[in-house]
């Protein structure tokens, strides 16, 4: 399909300032494009030109651009006044979204926050509370190799990146990175000081590595054996990307606590914490806290993303349209003779590609399509969960062309 530059509306047309002038903090490098609309599964930019996304803002919108249930429930929630109340006081649409998740879960309790890596530091707070009811030295956190869970201290401390983590060191004491071994972490997993372990079943960041079931139903045997609260970061991987609602279910794993952000409420910021019933009896009034988190404006939306997301009938094409996918990546991998693996499951796949994966995704904005990077030689697919074959069928013949270009 042409890639056509659609004249826009003057006033959706704005002057970007160059990147050297912006005044946001420079902690990121920008695309040059400006997006100014986002139509089913495309983004369209300053020009009128139309992107095929395959990045979904980097998982987040899984339905795409302008779903007609997300923009029903922020015109219902506004229409109550109620944004904001503080979690000084209930609101209903919080308490239904907590209702649900623990409907849909393994989980007793929820807690929202605001993202991934604020859920991901309350998930080691609860884990720390619950441990030392067991044993007061009972504190330390185990992350794996390749993991990625975030960018505050402790999360980073947890997050195997060295070039995120050397210019702020110290990071937080208590957490250590394990290989992904169970022979190691037999001997890592103190009983007595280890307080939680934490684990993407998909690694996102770390190069799109799906863990083996077996793997993770051994770390599960150890963490019962020993009192160790095992936490699954579902916040790339969970509802929906793999073809289950929830990672775990994929894995055939129950963890003691699972972390969700980026697709929760469809683009604005929310994170929560699943929590079993052994470690919710333990926090008390008190222990954590949050200002925004599970407002009534983005419970409310996250609720119908929720309720979507859990569908039987798009998790069951997620399943078979990601086995649909290795098998057209496989094809390209062979045919371009310029791609060393394809990993993935559902809608999260990786390519190990021979030259830099930031020069094919370059390539792909010149051809009108979105991707993503997950380390030097990875390209990273991440479509919306709605995307149908058609779309899917497009957006692979174009990363075809941005490989052999």
């Amino acid at each position: 399909m042409t890639t056509v530059a659609v004249p826009l509306p003057e006033h959706l047309v704005s002057a970007v300032p160059a990147v050297a002038d912006s005044a946001i903090l420079g902690t990121y490098k920008r695309a040059p494009m400006e997006f100014v609309r986002g139509e089913g599964m495309e983004l369209i930019d300053s020009a009128g030109k139309r992107y095929l996304d395959l990045a979904s803002g980097i998982a987040v919108n899984a339905l795409g651009y302008g779903d007609d249930g997300i923009e029903t429930a922020i015109r219902d929630a506004l229409a109550t006044g109620l944004i904001h109340t503080s979690n000084l006081y209930r609101t209903a649409p919080g308490e239904e979204l907590a209702a649900l998740l623990v409907e849909l879960s393994f989980a007793s309790k929820i807690f929202f926050c605001n993202s991934g890596a604020e859920a991901n530091e309350g998930a080691f707070k609860f884990a720390r509370r619950w441990a030392r009811s067991i044993h007061p030295a009972k504190t330390d956190i185990v992350a794996l190799r390749g993991g990625f869970h975030g960018r505050l201290f402790a999360s980073l401390a947890a997050t195997d990146r060295p070039s995120y983590r050397a210019p702020f060191r110290p990071l937080a004491g208590g957490v250590s990175i394990c290989e992904r071994d169970l022979t190691e972490l037999a001997t890592v997993l103190d009983e007595e000081s280890v307080a939680a372990v934490i684990v993407e079943p998909v690694q996102g960041e770390g190069g799109v590595r799906v863990l083996e079931k077996e793997f993770l139903r051994g770390l599960r045997e150890l963490t019962e054996q020993r009192d160790i609260a095992l936490i699954f970061d579902e916040i790339q991987c969970g509802l929906g990307r793999t073809g289950s609602l929830f990672a775990y279910e994929h894995a055939g794993v129950v963890p003691d606590m699972v972390t969700l952000a980026k697709p929760l409420a469809g683009g604005l910021p929310m994170g929560a914490v699943l929590v079993n019933a052994r470690i919710a009896e333990s926090m008390q009034p008190g222990d954590h806290g949050t200002t925004f988190g599970g407002g009534p404006l983005v419970a409310t939306v996250a609720a119908h993303v929720v309720r979507r997301l859990a569908d039987p009938t798009l998790l069951a094409a997620v399943r078979s349209n990601g086995e649909w996918m290795q098998r057209e990546l496989q094809d390209i991998a062979q045919r371009s003779g310029r791609v060393r693996a394809v990993r993935g499951v559902g809608y999260i796949w990786g390519m190990d590609v021979v030259e830099p994966a930031g020069e094919i995704v370059r390539r792909g904005w010149d051809l009108g399509l979105l991707m993503l990077t997950a380390g030097e030689h990875t390209i990273r697919l991440l479509p919306p969960l709605i995307m149908s074959r058609d779309d899917l069928a497009r957006g692979l013949s174009i990363l075809e062309k941005a490989l052999v270009t």
